[in-house]
């Protein structure tokens, strides 16, 4: 299992404090493209699953593997809501890295009472960096 899950801000705070700590964004192109990415440092693009048939992308461990990232590297894992960051969290454990967490609530959080993302919780709701292509 992954260490846990953090808030976007916390998750912030350590890829600014921590030079070797890493943001895995777990998403889709099409999210990446349209809706945004955190703007940081060291954000890295992998998709957990493979769009547009969203079967679990079989090579995502062995693809963090060849970046050379220690075992106890700290690994935070974002997607939309915090769902598919978890699973991949716990994938990247499973396969012996020691420092790993979901950012709870992802970039877009939970949806409003009308229906709407990014105006609850998440990375965009918080305040925090993003830039959109």
């Amino acid at each position: 299992m992954h260490k846990g899950d953090i808030a976007p801000t916390d998750a912030h705070q350590r890829l600014k404090g921590n030079a070797s700590a890493v943001l895995i964004d777990v998403r889709t192109q099409p999210e990446w493209t349209f809706v945004g990415v955190p703007m940081v440092d060291r954000l890295v693009r992998l998709s957990w699953q493979v769009y547009p048939t969203m079967e679990v992308n079989a090579r995502f461990v062995e693809e963090v593997q060849a970046m050379g990232l220690p075992k106890d590297a700290e690994i935070m894992c974002i997607c939309r809501s915090g769902a598919r960051s978890a699973s991949a969290a716990n994938a990247l454990a499973a396969a012996g890295f020691t420092n790993c967490w979901n950012v709870a609530s992802g970039f877009e959080g939970d949806k409003d009472a009308v229906g709407h993302r990014a105006q609850v919780n998440g990375w965009k709701a918080a305040g925090l960096p993003w830039v959109q292509s």
